[in-house]
């Protein structure tokens, strides 16, 4: 088994408190990690585990959990979780997974899912179109699609998107989201294989040859999968094949480590913009 074996990894760092007496991770701290990576795997089928599992009808329950031990992790160490479904069966899905430290392999995995009913965990058939987005994600395909358009074109996202972010988890009033400048920009939605909206950004010009970008959100579940970049790329060919020379943006201070990692620099000192700190930052097309 080889890192590369994975197209899922996700990275940990072992906590003071998952060591035992020996001074390494307690063996069934193993088993969280491959629990804890299932939460990626899920964000990288962009996929929100909850409300997908509701609207197809089912769940999934762990039938039999087994790891082997190869090596020893210990407090610091930096490891990454790979994981793989190798199988789905009529009502299981098999998952294989790694633990490796570096290119060392510490530990080996299996986990096996039933689906069934939630009522009565009575075993049910993997929904055909579950079963062809993890066969599509296994097999390298793209989980999610960018469409810009108009307002009117792509409204009725972008606006659950934006309650649901800014005005239900930030708190910012409604008053403040909506205004006149959604009529005039190109707007950015980003959906995955059921065609659930899980971002949006839009895209304005406030003088030649600048593009501003505003009003990007991702749904929290979804955050740290690398769907914000997409939505900023998408609107950064835009303003590319418009014209533009210069990206803007107004980052919230939270966000502004996400904006430099994508080639943002700093302009001005930071102000207040609906209550909370934001600082401007431009990139170059």
């Amino acid at each position: 088994m080889q890192r590369d074996d994975f197209r899922l990894h996700h990275r940990l760092r072992v906590r003071w408190a998952e060591v035992d007496m020996q001074k390494i991770v307690f063996n069934g701290h193993y088993l969280m990690y491959f629990d804890t990576a299932m939460g990626d795997y899920w964000r990288a089928l962009a996929l929100p585990y909850e409300q997908t599992m509701h609207a197809l009808g089912g769940d999934l329950y762990v039938k039999k959990a087994s790891v082997e031990y190869h090596g020893s992790a210990r407090y610091d160490d930096q490891l990454e979780v790979g994981l793989q479904c190798q199988r789905i069966g009529n009502s299981s899905m098999q998952f294989v997974g790694g633990i490796f430290c570096g290119e060392r392999l510490l530990i080996t995995g299996e986990l096996i899912y039933v689906y069934a009913n939630p009522a009565t965990q009575t075993a049910l058939p993997v929904p055909p179109s579950l079963r062809a987005i993890v066969q599509a994600f296994e097999a390298g395909e793209a989980m999610t699609t960018v469409r810009t358009g108009t307002w009117q074109d792509l409204r009725e996202a972008a606006q659950g998107v934006r309650t649901e972010v800014f005005v239900g988890e930030q708190g910012i009033a409604a008053d403040d989201e909506w205004d006149a400048q959604d009529e005039t920009a190109v707007h950015a939605v980003l959906f995955n294989r059921y065609d659930l909206p899980l971002g949006t950004a839009r895209l304005l010009q406030p003088e030649p040859g600048v593009a501003q970008i505003g009003r990007m959100a991702v749904t929290r579940l979804m955050r740290g999968g690398g769907l914000g970049a997409q939505l900023l790329e998408a609107l950064a060919d835009v303003a590319r094949a418009r014209g533009d020379r210069v990206l803007r943006l107004h980052a919230q201070r939270s966000a502004e480590g996400f904006y430099a990692r994508l080639g943002f620099v700093t302009e001005g000192a930071p102000f207040d913009e609906v209550g909370i700190a934001h600082i401007t930052m431009t990139r170059a097309l």
